[in-house]
């Protein structure tokens, strides 16, 4: 019994021991498992993805502050500054190595001008790093390298600069504090201009503070863009004090001049007032400054006139000469259109309604021409597209859609009224009819150039469309002229010059109604016969007596253009005090162009209109002549002819040779030594009796030639 008992429990024993044996396998076995399954993982970590890691711990370490770039200089068209960047020192700080934030915030209260409050705020942040102040003086930054607190530090970075303070600043625009563009040119082109951010890096550890001996690293950063600008920095100057000037004497709310190349689109100057220093943009209104001559409407009246003529005159419904009788009204359906003169204009013709500024002869045009022709002929212009100018904010021209364009509507059209059309849209229209009907885009920047002043992009003229006929410009041009000469605006006529314009007086709408609110215009261009600019002047709501354009504006024109040709080194179109007229007006004629032509038939050609003339220099071909071809002068004015080479009168390395003046007048010596190239520095009244160098001389282009009269 005891033996058979002792058999079982040994069995058991045996059983019980194999069982914790095959435990004591697993368990082995599963550390085993695990350990190969550790040892593997280390060698990934360790091994394979060592590389990843060691680099996620550099960045870990790393702690970067940004290095802003310099923004591109804007330069004028003659390469002079308009806007730089200027090194600017900014405070900033590293909150984990800030050991006494309290401390730290009452020391830089007072250098930096802030709150400690804020200052404590930001030193206890949770950020890597933290900018203190932006755009500090270099006393500030003295100090607070000289403070030298743990955890502060001043970094160098580029403030934007504009040293002509306000000339051109709704041109230009503004830049943040941050380097990017705001308003203007600074926000069009900011990608240009902005430039790469750099950085300097230095290795910290967990709490923040700097390694000894750890990397650091510095990444420079890539400058911005320059642009050259189509502004001429003394135009634009000339329009910004003739603007300023206007703007008291009429007392008008705001008021811009607008020029612009007729021939490349390029715009030369773009004043407007009320204005803005962009160096302290923020001490001034928003609506300061808002560019409102690409971005705001406004209805053209008069200067309208110009659009409606072209029209007409390209589809043969009139010519200068169609006659028209104005009673001083036109009947409209329901409406009656005023003539500005009380019983009106009686007999006249076309071109004598354009002179007067004839609102019922427009109107007639208007309606001859039709609803779709009229639209088609004032979007081939430009006036209900955008420009494609480079600029933000541009606005579009705007009209009744033809749908709902009646015969009223469309004979207000006429002249200008009811129709909305931006500033730059209007002289832009007007420059088509100067550059022979061509339409150009206007552009306001020439070229795009490194940070090592290589090209990186021109951008040239471009021709959108030809809108009308060379030979409708040419006669349509000729009318213009004749505006100056004989009507509404020979307020803007200028000396020794002929030139284009038409006048223009618009009734502003409130709320639905014409009042007594004014808008008074003139654009125009010149010289007529070969022009060089175009000029458009606008006064909103002058508070003068007076407020039509042909008396408050056209002033305004002259002085500019007057400027304008005297800096562009333009010669007359006429001697000074000569007078000015059309074919057909009064004693005037137009010079004809003789150039290319010999003696017999230059003779011959200007003695059939009714001009003398004298011969300069060696030779049987004529390659120049003073005055210009198509030029208005009076019967019996002499023409200069020259003779010989015409390179000698157009560069600039050549001698010339000092012509004769001796008993000539000071106008006709003038008229002579200019067309030479040659300046003139007259002495007494009278006749030339002697002259300074002598005739026969040889002298560089631009020499002065004194000489003295005697009465």
């Amino acid at each position: 019994m005891r033996s058979r008992t002792s058999s079982r429990t040994g069995y058991r024993a045996d059983a019980t021991s194999a069982i914790i044996r095959k435990r004591i396998y697993s368990v082995l076995l599963l550390m085993a498992g695990l350990f190969v399954v550790v040892l593997g993982r280390l060698v990934w970590v360790q091994i394979v993805k060592a590389p990843y890691f060691r680099e996620l711990a550099l960045e870990q370490r790393m702690r970067p502050v940004p290095v802003d770039p310099k923004r591109g200089t804007m330069y004028d068209r003659c390469m002079r500054e308009l806007a730089v960047s200027i090194s600017a020192d900014s405070v900033y700080a590293i909150p984990a190595e800030v050991s006494e934030p309290a401390k730290t915030a009452k020391a830089l209260a007072h250098v930096l001008g802030m709150g400690e409050d804020a200052l404590l705020a930001k030193l206890t942040a949770t950020q890597q790093t933290v900018w203190l102040k932006r755009k500090v003086d270099h006393e500030a930054a003295m100090e607070v390298r000289r403070l030298s607190l743990p955890g502060i530090a001043v970094a160098e970075s580029g403030q934007r600069f504009y040293p002509k303070d306000t000339l051109a600043a709704h041109v230009i625009g503004i830049a943040g504090i941050d380097n990017q563009g705001l308003e203007g040119l600074e926000q069009y082109y900011d990608a240009e201009l902005r430039g790469v951010r750099g950085q300097i890096v230095a290795e910290r550890d967990a709490t923040g503070r700097e390694i000894p001996e750890g990397r650091h690293s510095y990444v420079p950063p890539t400058d911005g863009n320059s642009l050259v600008l189509t502004i001429d920095e003394v135009i634009q100057y000339i329009c910004e004090r003739e603007l300023e000037i206007a703007i008291a004497e009429t007392g008008s709310t705001r008021g811009l001049i607008l020029a612009m190349d007729p021939k490349t689109g390029e715009i030369l100057a773009m004043a407007m007032r009320p204005t803005f220093n962009p160096n302290s943009y923020g001490k001034y209104p928003s609506e300061f400054r808002r560019n409102f001559i690409v971005s705001d409407m406004l209805e053209p009246g008069s200067t309208f006139k110009v659009i409606t003529a072209a029209a007409a005159l390209e589809e043969g419904i009139v010519t200068a000469s169609t006659p028209f009788y104005d009673p001083g009204y036109l009947k409209v359906e329901d409406r009656t259109i005023r003539c500005h003169k009380p019983g009106g204009h009686g007999s006249e013709t076309f071109m004598e309604a354009l002179e007067n500024s004839c609102n019922p002869v427009f109107a007639t045009l208007a309606l001859r021409l039709g609803v779709e022709k009229f639209v088609q002929y004032a979007r081939a212009f430009g006036l209900l597209e955008k420009t494609g100018v480079d600029y933000p904010g541009e606005a579009t021209g705007m009209m009744h859609q033809i749908s709902k364009v009646g015969p009223v509507e469309l004979a207000t059209y006429g002249f200008g009224q009811g129709i909305s059309v931006t500033p730059l849209q209007l002289l832009n229209a007007m420059c088509a009819i100067a550059n022979g009907g061509a339409l150009m885009r206007p552009m306001l920047v020439r070229k795009v150039i490194g940070a090592d002043g290589a090209l990186v992009e021109e951008h040239v003229p471009t021709k959108v469309r030809q809108v009308i006929s060379s030979s409708t410009a040419s006669e349509l041009s000729r009318m213009l002229q004749s505006v100056i000469v004989n009507g509404s605006g020979q307020r803007g006529a200028v000396p020794g010059y002929a030139v284009a314009g038409k006048t223009g007086t618009a009734q502003k709408p409130e709320r639905g109604r014409y009042g007594d609110k004014r808008i008074a215009s003139f654009m125009g261009y010149g010289p007529a016969s070969d022009p060089k600019v175009a000029v458009l002047v606008i006064l909103d709501e002058p508070s003068s007596d007076v407020k039509y354009g042909g008396v408050i504006a056209a002033p305004v024109f002259r002085a500019v253009m007057q400027d304008i040709f005297r800096y562009m080194e333009i010669p007359p179109s006429y001697a000074v005090g000569m007078p000015q007229g059309t074919a057909g007006s009064g004693n005037s004629v137009f010079v004809p162009d003789v150039t290319g032509k010999s003696r017999a038939e230059a003779e011959a050609g200007l003695k059939e209109v009714g001009l003398l003339w004298r011969h300069e220099g060696i030779g049987d071909v004529v390659t120049n002549q003073v005055p210009k071809a198509g030029s208005q002068v009076g019967a019996g004015t002499t023409v200069i002819v020259y003779f010989g080479h015409e390179e000698l009168y157009n560069r600039e390395d050549v001698e010339i040779q000092v012509p004769d003046v001796i008993g000539k007048t000071l106008k006709e010596a003038a008229l002579v030594l200019g067309a030479r190239g040659l300046g003139v520095d007259p002495s007494g009244k009278g006749l030339v009796v002697r002259q300074t160098p002598a005739p026969g001389t040889h002298v560089k282009k631009g020499a002065i030639v004194t000489i003295f009269l005697e009465e």
